[in-house]
């Protein structure tokens, strides 16, 4: 029997608070993440109440500024550039530490904003911090059709937090990301960590193309898991749709041939360490070897060359 009643939230779905997307403890056993998201006119704002959760303002389309109140009541303000789209490039994103309100607001223009969190043991300081687009590192992963670019502006070892772990991934119409499938729900050491993930799309026709009237950008999203923990997720994504991972292997997340997909990871779980540790699955993971042997799809980067 499908889950996808269960764990994946098409656009609207998910409304709350004010929010076209709110991904939070509130639903039942999600516990370590969070994702809010919503487009916001000129001027106007949205606020996350302070909490035992450190949060990143993710700027999907437009700029956007982000005014944090600490815990002694202080108040820090930075303005994202961002972009003009996911798909345009890389963005500047802003990190705010637990036991903040965070609140988010358009500038100079309609924005879409995603506000990503994990809950959190540790405040970092300072409390908010700026991440310019020139240190978020762009890794092209994979080969042939499974070539897909990876912007790491949340993760460790580029990003200091205490356990949130965040990224986009985007993949070129035809192409196949999340692949080999893969999973992290178990804490071993050194080999795969236990975290729980949340996936927010957007879908767009390829930078170009002919695409008639009606066009309906639309990609796919597979979950599936072990006989001790079963979970089955066959998702159709659009633009907003958020598909959760609480445990098991997930990929590929398929771009259908004429639409680029893009998605927004969000990971955290209940280990001391902050790590992303993975294990593929073992009837898929050889495919990584014949990689070798093929080239980087050449529409990569998105946004032109890096």
């Amino acid at each position: 029997m499908s889950d996808n009643g269960r764990w994946v939230r098409p656009l609207g779905s998910a409304a709350a608070g004010g929010w076209d997307v709110a991904i939070d403890e509130t639903v039942d056993s999600w516990t370590h993440t969070r994702l809010y998201a919503v487009t916001l006119a000129t001027g106007e704002s949205r606020t996350v109440p302070a909490a035992e959760f450190e949060h990143i303002v993710v700027p999907l389309r437009g700029s956007v500024s982000v005014t944090v109140v600490d815990p002694e009541g202080l108040s820090h303000r930075a303005v994202l550039a961002g972009r003009a789209s996911v798909f345009a490039g890389a963005s500047d994103v802003a990190y705010a530490t637990r036991d903040c309100e965070v609140t988010v607001t358009a500038e100079g223009g309609d924005a879409k904003v995603a506000v990503c969190g994990a809950r959190a043991a540790r405040r970092h300081t300072p409390p908010l911090r700026h991440v310019g687009v020139a240190d978020v590192p762009v890794e092209l992963r994979g080969a042939g059709i499974a070539s897909r670019e990876v912007r790491n502006f949340g993760t460790p070892g580029v990003l200091d937090a205490d356990s949130i772990i965040a990224c986009e991934v985007l993949t070129p119409g035809g192409n196949w990301s999340s692949y080999p499938p893969h999973k992290h729900d178990e804490e071993r050491p050194g080999i795969e960590a236990d975290l729980e993930e949340v996936y927010y799309f957007e879908v767009a026709p390829e930078a170009g193309s002919p695409a008639a009237a009606g066009a309906d950008p639309v990609g796919y999203q597979r979950v599936y898991g072990t006989d001790e923990r079963p979970i089955d997720v066959l998702a159709e994504v659009r633009s907003g749709d958020v598909v959760l991972v609480p445990h098991g292997w997930h990929g590929p997340a398929m771009a259908a041939p004429g639409y680029d997909l893009y998605y927004l990871n969000v990971m955290a779980g209940p280990g001391e360490e902050r790590t992303w540790l993975i294990c593929d699955d073992p009837a898929h993971g050889w495919v990584r070897d014949t990689w070798t042997t093929q080239q980087v799809d050449p529409r990569l980067p998105f946004g032109g060359a890096q």
